[in-house]
């Protein structure tokens, strides 16, 4: 079911983007494979030229679908790759590509064309004005997530650095590496002094 509906999603909104036609076109007879990670589950989007179509399977499947290229990730940073970091993700290593890195460009680029815009979509669901609201519910709770991530990570990190002493404060670390530098010059300073004076140098 939700295969189903997510591929009525796609090629709804394919319409809509004159590059997300052309590449449609552009990738017929070809498709790639999403295998996400700590699940038996791998899709299969594919592309006739005007439409696609997205299959499931359980993997490892005994017959799998040959893809010409193949993500593979979690669920949320597979998701990801429709969205703007999508670079960073595959920088990072989050999502991992196997196959034709053309092809994989090409979906991917697809994908973020595609993306589904959630206000809109609820919109036809409950409204205008209710999707409204809760875009913006959405927003603000996505925005407090982040906060309170940076905050905790903050006081995690003040609290093993002065509490628990298991990490040094920046400003200590600095003026450590500060004296380690000062010493390394002045050993190097008596070491070229040292030569000089035993090959017999000016003293």
């Amino acid at each position: 079911m939700f295969t189903k509906a997510a591929e009525r999603l796609l090629n709804r909104n394919l319409p809509r983007s004159p590059r997300a036609r052309t590449l449609c076109a552009e990738l017929a007879g070809q498709c790639v494979a999403l295998s996400i990670d700590g699940f038996a589950l791998r899709f299969v989007l594919g592309s006739d030229g005007n439409r696609l179509s997205l299959g499931r399977e359980v993997a490892p499947s005994p017959d799998p679908t040959p893809a010409d290229a193949e993500f593979h990730g979690t669920p949320l940073n597979l998701l990801a790759l429709a969205g703007p970091d999508a670079e960073g993700v595959i920088r990072r290593g989050d999502v991992r590509i196997a196959g034709d890195a053309e092809a994989a460009q090409r979906f991917r680029e697809l994908l973020y064309l595609l993306r589904p815009d959630i206000e809109e979509e609820m919109s036809q669901l409950l409204g205008d004005a209710a999707a409204h609201r809760l875009g913006r519910l959405g927003s603000a709770c996505l925005e407090f997530g982040r906060r309170f991530a940076s905050t905790g990570t903050r006081n995690v990190a003040e609290y093993f650095a002065h509490e628990r002493a298991d990490l040094v404060p920046r400003a200590e670390a600095d003026a450590f590496f500060a004296g380690v530098d000062r010493t390394r010059e002045d050993l190097d300073r008596l070491a070229a002094r040292i030569a000089i004076i035993t090959s017999g140098g000016p003293s």
